[in-house]
Parts: structure tokens; sequence; C-alpha cells
């Protein structure tokens, strides 16, 4: 007899699940799996992992809003995981994750707040094109690690605009974050990759935390989903920066620049069809 867990799905016209549907073991060990291809390339690419999770979560048969809510918690642990192994290197700018975080918060909790009045859509299409640009230039102009960052006039406000404008967009979108702050952190504030990715990753816990707040409160997690995928992802995810914090910083600006390409051109694909 195949054990099963519930799942919550979602009526029509009523933002707060009703029946949980049965998932099967079968599901279970997809989830897991999940969790481990999500977790490692999180920690090696500095980000939560939440909008990588969304898509293959849905693709296996769980409730579109379950599959978007349900990464949120485990992220908060695996991005922590991963944060520990870079804070270790002392790579994690305190400066920028402090404003971050303080821009980021309310700025998260005003997208997710948005959602009342405007559709996700149109900003998801721009988003994967920004993510595909950024790829891009990481892939085809990886930065000099011994090259000295010039002096960079409005630090500050570029390190709030950043927060707020990634902030904004997690809450609106239902993750962490991650996959948009690290490369605007290269680009925008002249981190080096290792830096982007930690202090990526200590940020996308925080901006984490309001989502998973809402999206409770609302009824759209499944706990025992966020348990299996959680168990997978939070180790491998500290693996992934330590394989992150052992490669060639040029190097891991074209793998990097090569996934988010990939992600993006994929996600611009899907969205087409």
């Amino acid at each position: 007899m195949d054990r099963s867990i519930g799942v919550a799905v979602q009526s029509e016209g009523d933002s707060r699940p009703h029946r949980p549907a049965t998932v099967s073991g079968t599901t279970l060990v997809w989830v897991a799996l999940i969790g481990v291809v999500v977790g490692f390339l999180g920690g090696l690419f500095g980000k939560g992992g939440s909008a990588i999770a969304t898509p293959l979560l849905a693709a296996i048969g769980i409730p579109p809003i379950v599959a978007v809510a349900s990464p949120l918690p485990a992220t908060i642990p695996s991005t922590l995981a991963a944060s520990y192994a870079y804070w270790r290197e002392r790579l994690i700018d305190w400066h920028v994750f402090a404003w971050s975080a303080a821009i980021g918060v309310p700025a998260t909790a005003a997208g997710a707040y948005a959602t009342r009045w405007i559709g996700g859509e149109p900003l998801v299409i721009v988003t994967e094109c920004i993510v595909t640009g950024l790829g891009l230039r990481f892939l085809l102009h990886p930065g000099d690690a011994h090259e000295r960052p010039p002096e960079i006039r409005g630090y500050r406000a570029r390190v709030v605009a950043v927060a707020a404008s990634v902030g904004f967009l997690s809450g609106l979108l239902a993750n962490g974050g991650g996959f948009l702050l690290a490369p605007l952190f290269v680009v925008v504030l002249r981190l080096t990759i290792k830096e982007s990715f930690a202090t990526s990753l200590a940020v996308a816990a925080v901006l984490a935390v309001p989502g998973t707040v809402v999206h409770a409160a609302l009824g759209h997690i499944d706990w025992s989903l966020v348990l299996v995928f959680g168990a997978t992802s939070v180790p491998l995810s500290y693996l992934g920066a330590r394989v992150a914090l052992r490669t060639h910083p040029a190097r891991l600006e074209r793998v990097y620049g090569a996934g988010l390409a990939l992600l993006g051109l994929t996600l611009l694909a899907t969205a087409a069809v």
C-alpha cells in the first residue's frame, strides 16, 4: 500500500486551500531529488533556489500555489548553510548585507501585498530577460580577479536601489531574490563573484522570511513537502558553496553566466509555448 501525504489544493476564487490531495511516495522521491539539485545549484551560484524549484515541483504534479510557496521556508536554512561556508572564508560584505536587508524586507512585504493589484506575468518576462542578459555578460566577459574595482560614486544609493527593486520583485514573484541579487551585486556594486554569492545568500535568507510568513498565513505551504525538500536541499547547499569556493573566479563567472543564460532562455521559451 502506497503511503501518501496531504498537499493543499486551491479552489477557484478562494485564496485558502481546502481538501488535501494525496501525493504518492514516488512523488516524494522526486521532491527529494529536486531538493538535491536545487540545493547544490543554490549553494554553487549564491541563490536560494526557489525560482528553480517552483517549475520543477509543478512539473511533477504539485499544485501551482503550493509549488510557489513551499520552497520558501526551506530556502531559509539552505541559504544559511551555504552562507556559513562563505562566512568561514570572511567573504560576506556586512555593509551591503545590512542595507540590503533593511531596505529589502519592507520592499518584499510591499511586493507581496502588491500582488492584489499587479499581475505577475509581465514582470516575470522582464525578469527573465534581465537574467538572460546578465548571464550572457558573465559568460562572455568574466571579470579579472586581480583587477582592482574602481571608486564607485553614490555607492549607498546603488545598494538601496538594488535592495528595493529586488525585494519588491521577490515579494511579487514569491522567491528569495538571490537569482537577481548576486549578479547585480557584481555589476552594480562591483563586488567579486564570491563576495556577491556570499552576501546574496545571507540577504536571500532574510528576504525569504516575509514571503514565508504571508504564504503560511494564507495556507499555501505544505509543511510535509517543506521537510522532504529541505532534508536534501540544506546539506547540498553547503556542499555547493564549498565547490564554488574552490573554483577559480573567472571559471566560476563563466559557469554562472552559462547557468543564468540557460535558466533565462528556458523560462522565456516555456512562457512562449
